[in-house]
């Protein structure tokens, strides 16, 4: 007989309703690859793009592309790693499940000490802001930056180790409470989001700040291009109010300003690239100089009021899905 789990799928693109639960075979391991027992899956906002239809993805679709857990069972031609060892991606897929295949090479060890919980949460939002803070726009002391949503799960990355690097941060929050924890963060200025393209001149002394990392989108997008300094830079790494609609380069001659959309996997090319990056970032946590908030936790069977809650807004740190 053939051994099931419980995952999470989706039959048509949709709201959360699309998000069931289902009984589905555990799969198996093929050429380079690991069988995980997740003991907690990450929700991100790409999960919701591809629930959506706005990234295209096949239907049926089981989400999920993140998660730690303990190797179950190691496919053919993985020298590397053992059953039992605990392991963490921000690259696998359909992790909105008990079990998840994932890239013997494009999956980490946890580090002695971090929980699980820890290192599912930590991953994907981790490696993004490690890309955009040391790749996208190299962030040292003598950087002034602004960062959109301090008190989301990348956001609270970024303030803190923007911080590490000795940057002056200013971020955008949606409440008192946020506010309080992007400050708690190490946020230099903590601004609310009417105006807040007035308030970063006005503690710039007019100039605008360097770098705008920007993973809210079309209802910040414009003031966000007003913050910036003469050839400043606008990371948009995420559209969590809805995507920016076409934009004029003419737009940019306002100060010779640079427009980038990053994404991941081109921050991930080599073996070397993606240990550095994991080493970094996990490293950061091991030692407590990193500190991943996870903001709340759902059972799987209940993905859509987790895809509900992100939607809207109200969580700060990290999602997570509890199999």
């Amino acid at each position: 007989m053939t051994e099931t789990m419980r995952a999470i799928r989706a039959d048509a693109p949709g709201g959360p309703e699309v998000l069931r639960i289902a009984e589905l075979p555990v799969p198996e391991p093929g050429e380079g690859e690991l069988l995980l027992r997740l003991a907690a899956t990450g929700v991100n906002f790409i999960d919701i793009y591809r629930r959506t239809g706005v990234y295209p993805v096949p239907f049926p679709h089981v989400p999920g592309s993140e998660g730690a857990g303990i190797v179950a069972a190691v496919g053919p031609g993985v020298a590397d790693w053992s059953v039992g060892e605990l392991a963490a991606t921000a690259e696998g897929s359909r992790t909105y499940a008990e079990y998840a295949i994932v890239r013997a090479d494009r999956s980490t060890r946890v580090p002695e000490g971090v929980d699980l919980l820890v290192a599912a949460a930590v991953p994907l939002q981790g490696l993004t802001a490690h890309y955009l803070l040391t790749s996208v726009h190299p962030v040292d002391r003598d950087t002034t930056l602004l960062v959109h949503a301090g008190a989301g799960g990348v956001g609270l990355l970024l303030i803190q180790l923007a911080k590490a690097r000795g940057a002056t941060v200013l971020t955008t929050v949606g409440s008192t409470a946020k506010g309080e924890l992007a400050r708690a963060a190490g946020a230099d200025h903590v601004l609310g989001y009417d105006g807040f393209e007035d308030r970063v001149r006005a503690l710039t002394g007019g100039a605008g700040v360097d770098v705008v990392y920007d993973g809210v989108g079309r209802a910040t997008f414009d003031g966000s291009l007003r913050s910036l300094r003469r050839r400043g830079l606008l990371a948009l790494f995420g559209a969590a109010s809805g995507p920016v609609p076409p934009v004029d380069p003419l737009r940019l001659m306002q100060g010779s300003l640079v427009l980038t959309r990053p994404t991941m996997g081109d921050f991930l090319q080599t073996a070397e690239e993606r240990a550095w990056r994991y080493r970094e970032v996990l490293d950061a946590v091991a030692t407590g100089a990193l500190d991943v908030r996870v903001g709340a936790r759902f059972a799987l069977a209940d993905a859509a009021d987790a895809h509900r809650a992100l939607e809207g807004r109200g969580t700060t740190g990290k999602v997570l899905l509890i199999p």
